[in-house]
């Protein structure tokens, strides 16, 4: 019995002690702490998201590629929207009727109590204007962030551009962890590739407001603010001024144009023919702009250097037969064979030739022939498997240039390109039941080839380099202090020694002085240019140019390749551009003005196929 009564008295205590904390908490709440009652009479407390500055982007010479400019967006709480002038906001905005009901239908969707963007990307203009008229529409405010700008035309496709966050990618809690509807985030190019290190991180501030909407100032003094942090700087391998210059030569032709430092795999210029102004995606007719150019039938928003993998490389290919043949041992540079037309067409020079002359004046028969020792080498008695281990053999040595796969740019959406393998000529015409005759076609470059213009650069930098390649890159360091990026410092060495490299790069300095690419030749300026010119044939229509090169040819520090969608030769139409590219780069001026005349008229376009 005392028990019990022991036990009655104990909860009575529990039941007195906790009125005591509600009374004292009340008493706190009501009288000693005067911010909940000022906050209860300004009626609300509204979270502003502080929006960081998102990182710059710098060209090599520390030329601003990519700025930050104020925008405006106009928020919304759909709760505190009380007798709303719906008519008045349409004229406000400048916007239909139906337009502003479904924006705010979209709002109520998202959250009735929480804001939401409701007109974004208003200009310093707009907001001045609609400013002074929010006091009149409760439940709406201004929200400040910042846009990309540039004071250029140039790098569209290689920058790539920023929106706002899909609903898709919101769900995707794995990779967007953090982000809110609104935010805005890489979709393309350098802005996608390196969105962790731009996006910088949001803040907060709490602000009172009264029931007008007009700001009291910061609960609590800013006591539970959080301040954004910046995103950090990138440092680009760009040159701003030679990007330019490309794009002008390229203008109004289909293309590409890929420029590397050889030693460092640095990208000086990164052209997609047709281009776009970045501009077009900053400003409030983002959605339109992006529409038009998704649309257009010359494939605009189409990334050339990295995403052209369906088409043959034509006679630069040859350079690639020949290295091999040369570290397999079944040619050297004194090979000699006739230009026999009865193998493979060719067009008129001198006959028989070596390996100098066959590369000067890219003799179709001499590398047919080349081609077929490198591939018949007597592995096996039987003919189908021999050219099958020939094959496969080839193969491996081709992919130790980097063709066939991925270089690993610092850019989304590379391709890999095709490089034809035993297993895909058993697939088309079954085991053991193809030979030499079927796949020679490879030897000039065509067939089952397919290299990207990034690729071909690359290609380039090898033979500059004598034998090995830095993976192509377009930034070189994050951050005020950032080191270049250990990723893009290995040394990638293909299957061919340092010294088969002499006699190749001997023959491609003919085909600049006395061969097909004359119109490429620097001799005047002191500057020895070697390159490879190529035809890439095209069913559609008429053929595609290209033109690879590097110089000097001591000490090289440019390497380039440049292809021309429906150029017909490469020696008439890529050669020129190239060589301009190239004297821009190493002397800053351009004096073979006749060939910038020829380029600039596109008359190389209206010339008719032979």
């Amino acid at each position: 019995m005392n028990y019990l009564e022991n036990r009655k008295y104990v909860i009575q205590a529990i039941f007195i002690v906790v009125g005591v904390v509600f009374v004292l908490r009340l008493f706190y709440i009501q009288v000693v702490d005067s911010s909940y009652k000022q906050a209860a009479e300004t009626n609300a407390i509204k979270t502003v998201v502080q929006y960081p500055f998102r990182g710059l982007i710098y060209d090599r010479d520390g030329r601003l590629l990519v700025e930050n400019t104020p925008v405006y967006d106009l928020m919304v709480v759909p709760k505190e929207t009380k007798q709303l002038d719906t008519l008045r906001l349409t004229q406000l905005l400048n916007l239909p009727l139906e337009d502003v009901r479904e924006r705010l239908k979209k709002a109520r969707a998202y959250s009735y109590v929480k804001p939401s963007i409701f007109y974004q990307k208003l200009t310093t203009e707009d907001f001045a204007l609609i400013q002074d008229n929010l006091i009149d529409f409760p439940g709406f405010y201004i929200n400040a962030r910042t846009a990309r700008g540039y004071s250029h035309t140039s790098l569209s496709h290689a920058l790539g551009y920023i929106a706002e966050i899909s609903p898709k990618q919101l769900e995707d809690t794995s990779n967007y962890q953090g982000y809110r509807p609104g935010d805005y985030i890489g979709k393309s190019g350098i802005e996608l590739e390196y969105e962790n290190y731009l996006m910088g991180q949001r803040g907060v501030r709490h602000i009172m407001v009264n029931v007008r909407g007009i700001e009291k100032g910061p609960f609590k003094d800013g006591a539970y603010d959080t301040l954004s942090v910046a995103g950090e700087n990138l440092y680009s391998t760009i040159d701003l001024e030679l990007q330019a210059y490309g794009e002008k030569l390229m203008n109004g032709a289909k293309g590409s144009i890929v420029a590397i430092e050889p030693a460092t795999g640095e990208i000086l210029a990164y052209v997609s023919a047709p281009f776009y102004d970045p501009n077009l995606f900053t400003g409030k007719d983002y959605g339109k702009n992006y529409m038009n150019l998704l649309k257009d039938v010359d494939k605009t928003m189409f990334n050339r250097p990295i995403m052209a993998d369906q088409n043959p490389p034509g006679s630069i290919f040859k350079l690639v037969q020949a290295l091999i043949a040369l570290e397999d041992g079944v040619i050297n540079p004194n090979t000699t064979y006739a230009c026999n037309k009865a193998l493979v067409n060719c067009h008129p020079h001198p006959s028989p030739l070596n390996l100098y002359g066959a590369v000067q004046h890219s003799c179709n028969p001499w590398f047919f022939q080349a081609y077929r020792a490198l591939i018949n080498q007597g592995k096996s008695p039987n003919t189908f498997m021999d050219t099958a281990l020939g094959l496969k053999s080839w193969r491996d040595q081709v992919l130790t240039f980097g063709f066939g796969q991925k270089l690993g740019i610092d850019l989304p959406g590379e391709k890999k390109g095709i490089i034809a393998s035993p297993e895909l000529y058993d697939r088309v015409y079954g085991k053991n039941r193809w030979k030499y005759s079927t796949i020679y076609s490879l030897s000039i470059g065509q067939g089952e080839l397919g290299v990207t213009p990034l690729q071909m650069a690359n290609f380039m930098a090898i033979v500059a380099n004598r034998g090995y390649y830095v993976t192509p890159h377009i930034i070189r360091s994050v951050g005020e202090n950032g080191k270049p990026l250990k990723e893009y410092q290995e040394k990638h060495y293909t299957s061919v020694g340092s010294e088969h490299y002499e006699p190749i790069v001997e023959g491609m300095a003919e085909v600049v002085r006395a061969g097909t690419a004359r119109r490429a030749n620097l001799e005047k300026v002191g500057i020895e240019v070697c390159g490879k010119t190529g035809t890439a044939q095209n069913p559609q229509g008429p053929d595609h140019a290209v033109f690879v090169a590097f110089a000097p040819k001591v000490n090289p520090k440019i390497a380039i390749a440049v292809y021309v969608e429906h150029g017909k030769w490469g020696g008439q139409s890529a050669a020129p551009i190239a060589g301009l590219m190239i004297e821009k780069y190493l002397t800053d001026t351009v004096t073979i003005v006749d060939q910038e005349k020829w380029v600039l008229s596109r008359k190389y376009l209206d010339i008719k196929s032979k």
